[in-house]
């Protein structure tokens, strides 16, 4: 029988790790200078709003800290994650806190070290750990999907702050349009890639992304750029698409397997009557 104790080292760890995490993504709301509104703008950039889903990962991984006390919970988040999170969180202080002093290059070198051990942390829990109850669901695999793809996001985005024009000083040339419309299909192919990557789709990770999508549609106005905000307009829809497919084919699957199950249990006694 689990003890509560087992692994109280890293458990702790853990905790701490998560309170610096949450804390620098604290201080680029908090801080005077409010990074949303005065950071590098690119033809990219999403609107602020983009970033609440910050809040709502923090929120569940609150639970997944308080979850690692239970016997299921030290299974997959001691035995299985391990010492992954705290390298996670540590690495992510460290990006959130180069991107909110505008250290932009350094800060994408750490947004794709942060993107590989989310990455890493999405594999372990879906190829081995699948969610036995509601704790699993909620504490371990939809906090690490949504994590995995708003990180993709952020990879993107950041890529553009530290190699891209500055909105505000260059008007949108060809090459920055073709590579918007790039990322923009990147991101949109992803999300499709999430909603279909297996019989039930991983929809919370491709929620993230149309999320992000239709928050750039909305900051990159049609006065900055028509075909860019057209563009952002035409991918984020695509994408709610994939997403709506994945939610209905998840629900055809689901009904389809009850009323499958139910036919197959009548047939005996329908062959018997012959």
């Amino acid at each position: 029988m689990s003890d509560w104790k087992d692994g109280i080292f890293l458990k702790l760890v853990n905790i701490v790790v998560y309170f610096l995490f949450l804390g620098s993504n604290i201080y680029t709301i908090a801080a005077p200078h409010d990074i949303y509104y005065t950071g590098k703008e690119t033809y990219i950039t999403p609107a602020p709003w983009a970033f609440l889903i910050w809040s709502l990962i923090h929120l569940l991984l609150l639970g997944t800290i308080i979850y690692q006390f239970s016997a299921t919970g030290k299974k997959v988040i001691i035995d299985g994650i391990s010492w992954r999170f705290p390298l996670l969180g540590v690495l992510n202080a460290i990006y959130v806190n180069l991107w909110a002093t505008h250290h932009y290059i350094i800060a994408f070198i750490f947004a794709l070290f942060v993107s590989s051990t989310v990455t890493h942390i999405y594999y372990i829990v879906k190829k081995h750990h699948a969610p036995a109850s509601t704790g699993d669901e909620l504490f371990v695999h939809l906090p690490f999907s949504l994590y995995h793809g708003w990180t993709t996001v952020l990879v993107v985005l950041t890529a553009f702050e530290a190699f891209g024009v500055n909105a505000f000083e260059k008007p949108a040339g060809v090459w920055t349009k073709v590579f918007v419309f790039l990322g923009l299909f990147f991101l949109e192919g992803t999300a499709a890639t999430y909603a279909f990557s297996s019989p039930e789709g991983d929809l919370p990770a491709s929620i993230a992304i149309v999320w992000s999508l239709w928050a750039i549609f909305a900051q990159q106005t049609v006065h900055r750029s028509g075909f860019i905000h057209w563009s952002a307009l035409a991918f984020a829809i695509l994408a709610l698409f994939w997403v709506a497919k994945g939610v209905w084919g998840l629900y055809r699957r689901f009904s389809g397997g009850a009323i499958a199950l139910e036919d197959e249990e009548r047939s005996p006694l329908v062959g018997g009557g012959h």
